[in-house]
């Protein structure tokens, strides 16, 4: 056993049953066994002080000297992090099969160690949705296949399975007795293979196979819906949501759905609303974490007028019937809200958020001045330091909005009342 920096020279000298440790970095090391090949290692201590060895692997492509030192110093780094290289590799070789694989996707997921494309955490309500494709589609049809053994073929059954609904049923869902009716099809099978790629690409991430199946299938179209209200529809909504006032459907609901359709918000946007974020005197709302990031929106007069209006029961504007939390039962009370105008049960909250943006579109706003009003993609920096809209975009909120409001009225068009300087 001696200490010296490790390279091919020392590597190529190894004698059986010898170990070299490097002096570069505390706590690699070579060393031969029984094998022909010798093989890098890893000694340290976790911060429970446990001690651990970890082969990186044997020499030869790719690990060299100057790979397995760098692998070495990746290893190092996790455990100043509390992490255990160790024991995360003894629990990657027990993940036999996609089931097993999914189970420490979602794991870690959960733990926050897995980050988006903007750097963050995935949120609950994304984990939420994972956990309900992972179970209801992945595991039915690939769960008992081994990682390594999975091809592209495999993946491209799967999406075709899923699509002509192998896996459609009664499942039960997270909720408290609740039940989801699992349709499959097109667009379900599209976003399960997309999940999907995103497990594979953590197995080649962690060295459970070498390469990810579902690169190469080709998939069906997303089905986004470009559904928009038609004028009629924005007539019988206004009849809904003003016949919902009078009856006894829960009053925060019915002030979220006219809220969503005057604001073009996202639903979890609205539903999470609290009341320290709205600065009424400015017209604004500074939201700390959407689907986009730190966002600052504009609002319309119409839409102030409807939070004025709101009692403050609580931290949210639109509370749930119990609890402090947010309203998890918005879309069967919003279903019995559309049933009261006779309007169609596919105007979900997407379908009023862009039929918002297509009419800011006909009353000619360009996209990024809509887009600063919704929330979309594609904000400057600068505006994380802007801490209220400015007169443009109020003045365009106030008028998208203020046709919105004309619509749901039976009106064609908005009056719009300019008020006069003294």
């Amino acid at each position: 056993m001696s200490e010296k920096r490790i390279g091919l020279r020392e590597v190529r000298a190894l004698g059986s049953d010898q170990t070299i440790w490097d002096r570069a970095v505390a706590g690699f090391g070579a060393r031969r066994q029984r094998s022909a090949l010798p093989s890098y290692f890893l000694f340290y201590r976790t911060r429970e002080g446990r001690q651990r060895w970890h082969t990186i692997g044997r020499h030869g492509s790719p690990w060299t000297p100057q790979t397995a030192r760098a692998e070495a110093q990746r290893l190092l780094g996790e455990v100043k992090k509390g992490e255990d290289p160790a024991a995360a590799k003894q629990a990657r070789r027990k993940a036999a099969n996609v089931s097993e694989l999914c189970d420490l996707y979602l794991a870690d997921a959960e733990a926050g160690r897995l980050l988006t494309r903007r750097k963050k955490p995935k949120k609950r309500s994304t984990l939420e949705i994972d956990k309900g494709r992972i179970e209801r589609h992945i595991k039915p049809l690939l769960g008992r296949l081994k990682v390594t053994a999975v091809t592209t073929d495999d993946v491209g059954n799967f999406m075709h399975d899923v699509a002509e609904g192998k896996t459609a049923g009664n499942a039960k869902s997270i909720k408290k007795r609740g039940l989801a009716r699992v349709r499959g099809g097109k667009t379900a099978a599209t976003r399960a293979v997309g999940l999907l790629g995103g497990i594979f690409s953590y197995a080649v991430h962690h060295r459970m196979r070498q390469d990810n199946p579902v690169r190469g299938v080709i998939r069906f179209e997303d089905g986004k819906r470009e559904r928009r209200l038609t004028d009629d529809e924005y007539m019988l909504l206004g009849d809904a949501l003003a016949k919902a006032k009078k009856q006894s459907i829960w009053p925060a609901a019915v002030a979220a759905g006219g809220f969503l359709a005057l604001t073009g918000w996202r639903s979890g946007e609205a539903l999470g609303l609290r009341w320290a974020e709205i600065d009424l005197p400015r017209r604004t709302a500074i939201l700390g974490d959407t689907k986009t990031g730190r966002s600052m929106r504009p609002l319309s007069r119409v839409s102030c007028d409807l939070l004025k209006e709101m009692p403050r029961s609580g931290p949210l504007v639109f509370p749930a019937t119990r609890g402090d939390g947010p309203m998890k039962g918005f879309r069967k009370l919003w279903n019995k809200i559309l049933k009261l105008g006779e309007v169609t049960a596919d105007v979900t909250p997407n379908v009023l958020r862009h039929s918002f943006i297509s009419l800011g579109a006909d009353l000619g706003f360009s996209d990024i001045t809509i887009g600063a009003i919704v929330g979309h993609k594609g904000r400057t920096i600068t505006s994380r330091y802007v801490h209220s809209a400015d007169s443009v975009l109020l003045s365009a909120a106030d008028t998208i909005a203020d046709q919105t409001a004309a619509l749901m009225a039976g009106s064609k068009r908005a009056i719009k009342v300019i008020p006069l300087r003294r």
